[in-house]
């Protein structure tokens, strides 16, 4: 069995001989070669983030990129005379990205060493590579959604969300407030499936099993009327933060299953996976049923758990879960749901989960 190759999320560049030919500071011409901004494009595309770490006169740098229709493709730019692997570090960190999900591309193998060295999950890659990146299969995700394409944008819009909370002076639930937000949860459709698959497979720290559900069983569990797969959208004053989580459930006979539940990550400050879930406790409430929660540990997703307990789900013994099909690796919780309150921090707006849906979904496969 081949093993899955760890997706790229950030692609951090060297600019002298990397992304332009040529060192800026002995000719301040310097140009970029046509395949390489077809790469920085593709990438762009895939939604795949992207950043500098330059040694280099940031002010000349910055505007050289400018000047050649590149600069908006680059978040968090760190173009100064430290240590490259500082500057990885710190894009990181403030992407919140762990280093097994950043790469690195360089001309000089004394830098991609230093890197290498310091940061030794740092995938490193030499500039005459460049051009072949798009076709490696680490910057090759399965799915491309609407989300994907525009996640540039939403990170751009994220840190003036950011520098705004700095500013705000205020408990944290008066920004929320503040905010505007609103979560939209429904039924996903199939324009949708991709993005549900997406998260199944990029979320790590809000995730309660990290398994990859793939399109076409997300497409059965759609068409089956005991299954609801919903998504939730998220948006505030700032812009949409596109679809951030999504939950799988089973709706069986006395109690429901809710076998996975997952939020990105760039949104677990706005208390969205806790919404989300209390939201579906207080759908099990009204239906009158139990809840039995799906766990599995992975190094990234104690938080998951936390959340769980938070919740009140708890370890009880209860009927509903020896009728839940039995695994190895899958930790169940239950819980005899109670109504539940809307957050005051955004504005709720999903379907009734209560009553069975009359029918299926009628989705076409092209």
């Amino acid at each position: 069995m081949t093993a899955t190759v760890p997706l790229v999320k950030c692609l951090v560049w060297d600019l002298d001989n990397t992304v332009w030919r040529g060192t800026l500071l002995e000719d301040p011409q310097v140009w970029v070669d046509p395949a390489i901004r077809k790469t920085i494009a593709a990438l762009d595309a895939r939604g795949i983030l992207q950043s500098v770490a330059s040694k280099n006169d940031h002010d000349l740098a910055w505007a050289r990129l400018e000047e050649c229709g590149l600069s908006d493709y680059f978040l968090l730019p760190h173009i100064g005379w430290g240590p490259k692997s500082d500057s990885i570090r710190q894009i990181a960190d403030r992407l919140n990205f762990t280093p097994t999900t950043i790469a690195f591309i360089d001309d000089q193998p004394a830098e991609r060493a230093e890197v290498g060295f310091r940061l030794p999950d740092v995938r490193c890659y030499p500039a005459d590579l460049a051009s072949a990146l798009p076709d490696l299969p680490e910057f090759s995700p399965g799915v491309v959604t609407i989300d994907a394409q525009r996640r540039r944008q939403m990170y751009r819009s994220g840190f003036e969300r950011d520098a705004a909370r700095e500013s705000f002076i205020g408990p944290d639930a008066e920004f929320l407030r503040s905010l505007d937000l609103e979560l939209r949860i429904d039924r996903a459709d199939e324009t949708e499936l991709l993005r549900v698959e997406e998260l199944t497979l990029r979320t790590s720290q809000m995730n309660a099993t990290g398994i990859h559900y793939s399109g076409d069983k997300l497409l059965a569990m759609c068409t089956d009327i005991t299954h609801e797969v919903l998504v939730a959208g998220l948006t505030d004053r700032f812009g949409p933060h596109g679809s951030v989580a999504v939950s799988l459930l089973n709706k069986c006979d006395g109690y429901w299953h809710l076998k996975l539940l997952a939020a990105s990550c760039r949104v677990i400050s706005f208390g969205v996976g806790a919404a989300m879930l209390n939201w579906l406790v207080d759908q099990a409430a009204l239906a009158g049923v139990h809840m039995v929660a799906d766990f599995r540990a992975t190094p990234r997703n104690r938080m998951m758990e936390i959340a769980y307990r938070f919740a009140g789900f708890t370890d009880a013994d209860c009927g509903c879960l020896a009728r839940t099909p039995k695994s190895d690796q899958i930790q169940r919780f239950h819980l005899i749901p109670e109504s539940r309150p809307a957050p005051d921090t955004m504005r709720l707006v999903a379907p009734g989960l209560s009553e069975p849906r009359a029918a299926a979904p009628s989705f076409e496969r092209g």
